[in-house]
């Protein structure tokens, strides 16, 4: 199970890692760049550079979470509580990704608007749906490690 484990740790970096080089990189020139790209809506540079970095922060404890829960695989602890919690913080930061993006699909709309790129739209409700359906995952996973250990618990006060 190592293996396994280890290839999803390194899956998580892999994720992990653009979304890191895009938030020292890329986000604090974004201002300038929208500035004159869109002079219209140059007072919401710093807001949406704000919204990216706010975004990124339940991104990267959702994946610390994750990597949690592969290390409790990895000690064969993965039916205990410590894991439900985890996959709770994992559901609990996906919505909150989910809903920050709702609140933020207004300034998708301005941008869109303003160049007419209906693109933007589009990759914001693509942040939605996709944090959606891992919240919902997350739930899903979650009651399931609940009723398992709930049933082993049972078990090993029968024997």
């Amino acid at each position: 199970m190592k293996r396994e484990t280890l290839f999803l740790k390194i899956a998580l970096f892999i994720i992990g890692a653009p979304v890191a080089m895009l938030c020292v990189f890329v986000l604090p020139k974004f201002p300038n760049f929208y500035a004159e790209w869109l002079p219209e809506l140059a007072y919401l540079r710093y807001p949406i550079v704000f919204f990216f970095y706010v975004t990124a922060v339940p991104f990267f404890f959702a994946l610390y979470q994750a990597f949690n829960i592969l290390t409790y695989i990895d000690k064969n602890e993965v039916f205990s509580d410590l894991s439900v919690k985890a996959l709770k913080h994992i559901k609990h930061c996906a919505a909150s990704i989910s809903l920050l993006y709702v609140a933020g699909m207004p300034f998708f709309y301005l941008t869109a608007d303003l160049d007419d790129a209906p693109g933007i739209i589009i990759i914001g409700l693509m942040v939605v749906f996709g944090a959606l359906v891992v919240a919902v995952f997350a739930a899903v996973l979650q009651k399931l490690l609940q009723k398992a250990i709930e049933i082993k618990s049972e078990n090993d006060l029968t024997i």
